[in-house]
This record gives C-alpha cells, sequence and structure tokens, in this order.
C-alpha cells in the first residue's frame, strides 16, 4: 500500500491516520506540537452533539451579533478591524444563508453515522475517554426562543434525530441538578459527551500500535508536489532545530485553522476561519460539589453555553464564538460568564477551582467540512469542521479514506481494479458513508469525483 502523510494530530488528523491503517496505508502523521491534541481538540465543550447539528448562516445569527457587538460578555462576538480575510469570509457566509436547510440536514445524518465509528473504535481499542450517554437537554427561557428551536427540531427530524419536546417539569426531571425554571426544551437521548482529549490521545497510541509513525515537534516548510510528495520539515527548536524532506505517495491536510495556509502552498482555497471558543473545567473536589453538579449534558440557547460531564470529579462548560483572527489570548471578561452561568444554575458546584481554555474553531464559510481530493494528484483534505469536530470526524475520516483508495483504485492497472478485494472494496467503504457525501461540499459538487477540482 502506498504511503499517506496527515498532516495534523488533533480529532480530524488522528482519526484520518486510524482509518487509513484499518485499510493498510502506511501512515505518518507530521504535527507541529509536542504531542496530538494540544490545541483545538484539548478542550472543548465535549460533546458528541448532532443535536447541535444546525449551521449559523441564518439572518437570525447575524442580527443577534450585530446586537451583541458592544457587549464584552455576548455570546458572540465580533471584532470589527479591517481584515481582508475576515471579510471576505463573512461575505461568503452570508452568500450561504441559501443552503442553511440543505446543510444542516446534511451535517445531522454526517453527525449520525460518525458516532457509530467513534464507539465502536473506542471499543475496540478499549480508550476509556470519561464516555456518557445520557443525552443532551437543549433548554430554552423565552417563547420566541422555544419557537425557533422547534423550527430546528424539525430539520434535525428530517435528518434522521431522534429528538422530542419537553416541559419545564420534564427538564428538572431529566437533570435534578439544574436550577431555575424554563419555558420549554428538546431532549436528544442518543446523544453523548466525553472527554475529546482522552479519546484523541488513546486513538493515537492505537494508531502507533498499529504501526502508524508521528513526527511530532515538527514544521512543515514546504512541499514540492510529485507524485511522490516532498515535504520540507523542520524539527525540534533552536540550536536543537533540525531540517529534513519526507516522501511520500499522498497527503492529506488534517491541520484546522493552519489547513488555509497549507492548501494556499498547494495550489488550493480552503477558505477557514479560526472563531475563538472558551472553556472552563470545574473540579468537583468534594461529595457535595459532585452531587450537585450535572450529569446529563446541557445546552443553553439563550447563553449559548453547553455543559458535559466528565467523570465524577469534572465538569466542562463552554461557549461564545470570537471572531477575532488567530488569537488565542484567554480574556476574563469570556470566562466570567461562563462562570457566572455555572455558580447560577449549579450553586452547590464549587468554582474555587477553575481552569479556562480557549482553542480556535476551523470554520468554513457555509459550516461544511472540505473532505476532497485537491487540484493536485495525491492531495487531500479532511478540515474545516468548525465547532462539531468531534461529533463529525469519525465519519469525514471513513470519507476521505474511501476517496483515496477509490482513486488509487482507478488510477492503478486494470488487472487491479478488477480483482476480487478491489471489487468488495467499495461497497465495504460505502456502508460507512452518509447518505448524500457530496453535500459535505456543496461549492464544489465534483469533490469525490477522481478528477482535479
Amino acid at each position: 500500500m502506498s504511503h499517506i502523510a496527515v498532516i495534523g494530530a488533533g480529532i480530524s488528523g488522528i482519526t484520518t491516520a486510524y482509518a487509513l491503517s484499518l485499510k493498510g496505508y502506511q501512515v505518518t502523521v507530521i504535527d507541529r506540537l509536542r504531542y496530538p491534541a494540544m490545541e483545538t481538540s484539548f478542550a472543548n465543550g465535549g460533546q458528541l452533539s448532532a443535536c447541535n447539528a444546525e449551521v449559523w448562516n441564518s439572518r437570525s445569527t447575524i442580527l443577534k451579533g450585530l446586537k451583541w457587538m458592544m457587549r464584552k460578555d455576548a455570546p458572540l462576538l465580533f471584532n470589527p478591524k479591517p481584515s481582508w480575510h475576515k471579510y471576505s469570509w463573512m461575505a461568503q457566509f452570508v452568500g450561504a444563508i441559501s443552503g442553511y436547510e440543505r446543510n444542516t440536514v446534511d451535517t445531522v445524518k454526517l453527525a449520525i453515522t460518525a458516532r457509530e465509528n467513534l464507539y465502536q473504535w473506542a471499543k475496540d481499542e478499549n480508550i476509556d475517554f470519561d464516555l456518557e450517554q445520557r443525552g443532551i437537554l437543549h433548554i430554552y427561557h423565552t417563547p420566541g426562543g422555544f419557537e425557533s428551536g422547534k423550527k430546528v427540531s424539525q430539520l434535525l427530524q428530517k435528518g434522521g434525530l431522534e429528538r422530542r419536546t419537553v416541559t419545564n417539569e420534564e427538564i428538572h426531571q431529566i437533570e435534578p441538578a439544574l436550577q431555575g425554571t424554563y419555558y420549554g426544551g428538546f431532549f436528544t437521548p442518543s446523544d453523548a459527551t466525553g472527554d475529546i482529549h482522552k479519546y484523541t490521545r488513546g486513538l493515537a497510541n492505537a494508531c502507533a500500535k498499529r504501526g502508524v509513525k508521528f513526527l511530532q515537534d515538527t514544521e512543515v516548510l514546504g512541499i514540492d508536489c510529485g507524485p511522490p510528495h516532498r515535504i520540507q520539515l523542520r524539527t525540534g527548536e533552536g540550536a536543537e532545530a533540525h531540517t529534513h524532506t519526507l516522501s511520500v505517495d499522498s497527503l492529506v491536510v488534517c491541520a484546522g485553522v493552519g489547513s488555509r495556509h497549507l492548501a494556499h502552498m498547494l495550489g488550493d482555497y480552503i477558505n477557514i476561519y479560526p472563531v475563538k471558543g472558551y472553556s472552563i473545567s470545574v473540579y468537583l473536589d468534594t461529595p457535595e460539589a459532585q452531587h450537585a453538579a450535572p450529569w446529563v449534558s446541557l445546552l443553553d440557547e439563550e447563553a449559548k453555553i453547553v455543559t458535559s460531564r466528565l467523570g465524577k470529579d469534572r465538569l466542562r462548560v463552554a461557549g461564545t464564538a470570537e471572531y477575532n483572527g488567530a488569537n488565542k489570548d484567554i480574556r476574563a471578561d469570556r470566562i466570567a460568564p461562563l462562570t457566572n452561568w455555572t455558580r447560577r444554575n449549579f450553586h452547590d458546584a464549587a468554582t474555587d477551582r477553575v481552569v479556562p481554555w480557549a482553542g480556535l474553531r476551523p470554520m468554513m464559510p457555509d459550516m461544511m467540512p472540505r473532505v476532497k481530493a485537491g487540484s493536485r494528484p495525491g492531495v487531500y483534505y479532511n478540515t474545516g469542521h468548525g465547532h462539531l469536530g468531534w461529533t463529525l470526524s469519525a465519519a469525514t475520516a471513513q470519507i476521505i479514506t474511501e476517496v483515496i483508495a477509490q482513486n488509487e483504485r482507478q488510477s492503478a492497472p486494470a488487472q487491479f481494479a478488477t480483482s476480487p478485494a478491489a471489487a468488495a472494496a467499495p461497497a465495504a467503504a460505502h456502508s460507512a458513508r452518509p447518505a448524500d457525501t457530496q453535500s459535505l461540499d456543496p461549492v464544489h459538487r465534483e469533490s469525490h469525483d477522481p478528477r482535479p477540482v
């Protein structure tokens, strides 16, 4: 089998490496940090949430963003400082409003497919990642918000998701620790939560056992496209740094917000923008605090805050979206709403030991991941998953693996393409795909065609 480089060791890169290794490929993972899962896959909200598949391209999102611009603690914050990348991205975001319904339905289909693979891989590799399969409870404070949620529920149900309406009384029955009174909500019993960092590191260890090689602490300096593709690398820092070249048959870009720069190196345009999100990890050090914290995952629509219980002694609380470029600063005024929300809703879940974090979501203007072949032979992309990287990763990894295998079969000698093993491969790969994988890239409908795009 051919040698494939996967650039990026976050959840998308590691799931891609694992899926490729299952197909028998020789795989090398390249990442600029010393360990896998140290950036956006480090401390996200923890939800495996098909119920959060709604894309953001709507007029209501834009109106809310304009209203919130002057509030430092707003759920969505937009820095108006001029930037061609930011404003061109926003123009494309507005242009994608027409695809809102289609993209939402496609995303929920993909999310449902993904979790089957994700759970199976964890079982196969004995990965403990604090999985809680207790569902996700979506809560609303106002009639207007609840009515908007009803419309979203109809789209999610169209995509095949089981979701039911719940009253204030039922909300408190599902999660007794939750305080306050709510207009209503929706409950998705099939959704789950867990620790993305533990999962990614566990799957990375499984990859290593399967023979996948890791080049950590390694920066991509340049790529000479072939095939074979020659990737110029620098490993280490300072006086210990050294440059070297890796030759591979193919490469897959899974580098999160760094994918835009790598795509430019490769002659492609992947318009990812970094949208910062924040989280806090609340350590529950006493039995009283553990009892007071929720076990069922929550999504507060008005505050745009989510929770995940990570074992008995941790609660992850996450939210907000900040359009402010590649800025990873952890701002106190953005962390405070998360802490205050926790104190207000779970007063006895002590917040005396809270660890803040910020990460950059790799978002495409239409909120759809790019899972496709590049413009040059042997170049592929699995990136741009936005706020649903973990939720979608196990499906997009399977899809890009199938695309690579299909292209290799079509470029192989005829006798190989018609062999029994080759004939069986497409059917096996197809079983891991959602009903319409082309919808992953609505801008490039030919994305699964082996020809250049």
